[in-house]
């Protein structure tokens, strides 16, 4: 009679909740693909991977309920921070995460404003926003263009001699308007009406040289010389300039991480708090800690990890190259952005939705 019980709750249970699997939604050219297989080849939990390109797009599906994800990357701020209050992500059992020791005590506690006590994740890669360019394509057509600044894209006066070699946004109100609001030196948090405005003037005057928005960065644009400069992500830059070294065809890219300063940014390991397969999902994170594995991870997206058992492990370009791992000084420069309040999110929406329509 028990053994008919049990296999009639078998039966009456979801496909999902039998299955061992780990559904992961992270952002697009993250990961090496082959630490999934090798994942599953350990564990036997198999792997469905889903990408987005925008925290936009992110924080809408988790909103929303019922995504079905088990493994999420918000970044920090705003929208890990965010998603934690709305009760969208688990806290992470660390006991069943014993590799949470290997995570850098110094980056974590970076991430501390956005999650007390780090309960709800862990730093899966971080980078910075800045400056992706051609600097011979740049120097050609403006050879005393402030190669090292933020006025190379925000003040018109560049952008307009630099728009003819192609300039591109990203489109990501969450991601640019912090940074347009330090270079004016206004606070990158700010709400204001009168710095809202000041960061619409500043964009709206440079808006006739975009030549377009990419959704997730720029990478490809960068890479096959379409573009000469983009607002972008460091390690899509990064990979964007070792694409272009390989193809061969004379394009030259580096980022740039403006002198003026530069958000940096976390992208955190996290569980939904619907997530179907929960232990599953801590056993992910739990082999994405290893050192082996996040270097591999590093090596392959170009982006820094939380680990710093990996600094022996990941390719000595990489770990020579101040655009991977920044030096101190640089370090110095970087600011981060804290939470924002729904009223003013929905005032950096509409000023992005008229900055790219233009009017």
């Amino acid at each position: 009679m028990v053994r008919w019980l049990l296999i009639f709750v078998l039966l009456a249970l979801p496909a999902w909740a039998q299955e061992r699997v780990v559904n992961i939604y992270n952002w697009t050219d993250y990961i090496d693909p082959s630490v999934l297989d090798d994942f599953t080849k350990e564990t036997g939990i198999k792997t469905r991977y889903d990408v987005f390109d925008s925290l936009e797009t992110l924080e809408a599906k988790l909103l929303a309920g019922h995504s079905g994800y088990d493994i999420v990357l918000p970044s920090n701020e705003p929208s890990f921070s965010r998603l934690i209050r709305a009760g969208a992500l688990a806290t992470i059992d660390r006991a069943k995460v014993p590799n949470w020791k290997n995570l850098d005590p110094a980056l974590m506690q970076r991430i501390e404003s956005s999650d007390p006590g780090n309960r709800h994740g862990a730093i899966y890669l971080w980078g910075s926003i800045g400056l992706g360019i051609n600097p011979d394509r740049i120097r050609a057509l403006a050879p005393d263009a402030p190669m090292e600044s933020w006025a190379l894209l925000l003040d018109p006066v560049w952008a307009k001699r630099i728009a003819p070699c192609g300039i591109t946004m990203m489109d990501s109100a969450i991601d640019v308007i912090p940074s347009v609001l330090h270079y004016l030196g206004l606070s990158q948090d700010s709400s204001s009406p009168a710095d809202l405005e000041a960061v619409s003037k500043a964009l709206m005057a440079i808006r006739p040289f975009i030549r377009d928005f990419a959704s997730g960065g720029a990478l490809e644009a960068l890479a096959t010389g379409q573009t000469c400069l983009a607002l972008d992500y460091s390690g899509d830059v990064d990979q964007a300039g070792a694409r272009a070294k390989e193809a061969a065809k004379g394009i030259n890219v580096t980022y740039v991480p403006p002198k003026e300063g530069s958000e940096i940014g976390f992208d955190m390991l996290s569980i939904p708090s619907d997530a179907p397969h929960k232990d599953s999902a801590l056993a992910f994170i739990n082999f994405v800690l290893r050192p082996d594995i996040m270097a591999r991870i590093t090596d392959a997206t170009r982006y820094p990890n939380a680990v710093p058992a990996t600094r022996v492990l990941v390719r000595r370009e990489l770990l020579d190259d101040p655009n991977v791992f920044p030096t101190d000084a640089v370090m110095q420069r970087f600011f981060t952005i804290g939470p924002s309040a729904q009223a003013a999110d929905r005032a950096r929406t509409r000023l992005w939705a008229r900055f790219k329509a233009g009017n």
